[in-house]
């Protein structure tokens, strides 16, 4: 299987590497105390936060996605950090120039850390679940909502 840098597509995988996805996993979820073992028999210990992500990236690959790794500091133009929160570009810099989103410059163009991006989605979502909340609330307190709705219109 070829690696491209950061990125591990599933799709490479040989017939017989695939089909040992699922018992992998398993064992893996079974085995809670994971270990590596060199060719001369040394073994160590996988450390817990190492095993999770490799449980991840097995499940992933097993459903035929690819798995791409990055670290935090990895910069993202404008564009590339618009286009992963699914906005404008405009929009964007418009939140990077208010402030909602820290950035440096490198010469005349704007980069922001992929940190910096994963921290704004969280923050983005966890306001959208509080208003749909909120939102819920007050439609369930005014008696609009039906908790024993089917689906069907008729009636």
């Amino acid at each position: 299987m070829s690696m491209n840098d950061n990125r591990v597509d599933a799709s490479l995988l040989t017939e017989t590497e695939r089909a040992l996805l699922p018992q992998l996993l398993a064992m893996a979820q079974r085995d809670r105390h994971p270990c590596l073992k060199s060719g001369d028999g040394v073994e160590i210990r996988i450390p817990d936060a190492i095993f999770q992500v490799l449980i991840m990236v097995i499940e992933d690959m097993r459903n035929g996605r690819a798995v791409v790794l990055l670290p935090e500091e990895e910069t993202f133009t404008t564009q590339a950090a618009a286009n992963f929160l699914g906005m404008s570009r405009q929009h964007f810099v418009t939140l990077l120039e208010s402030g909602q989103i820290p950035f440096h410059r490198v010469g005349s163009h704007r980069r922001v850390t992929f940190k910096d991006l994963r921290d704004y989605a969280k923050g983005r979502d966890a306001a959208r679940r509080t208003r749909l909340g909120g939102l819920f609330k007050k439609v369930k307190d005014e008696g609009l909502y039906d908790s024993e709705y089917t689906g069907d219109d008729a009636g």
